[in-house]
């Protein structure tokens, strides 16, 4: 599984942006190991994930699950 990252100008200035990004990266990191699916993952940061604080954390976790649950539907139709 490979984690990709987009985080644009509206998240903040570039040391915002590159600490969303290394946040981001070290919180995908720790879910990696459990999620055992062969797909590529694409994470677009809104603008509000630059002030977000511990709400990237759960919203990160929203949506691994919500894209990993369609992930797993998708695979199961196609089988």
């Amino acid at each position: 599984m490979r984690v990709g990252f987009i985080v644009g100008r509206p998240v903040g200035n570039a040391v915002t942006r590159n600490r969303v990004k290394r946040r981001l990266r070290h919180l995908a990191a720790r879910r990696l190991p459990s999620t055992p699916l062969d797909v590529d993952l694409v994470i677009r940061a809104l603008p509000h994930a630059g002030v977000a604080g511990d709400d990237l954390v759960t919203d990160l976790d929203k949506a691994w699950l919500r894209a990993t649950a369609r992930v797993t539907s998708q695979s199961a139709v196609a089988r």
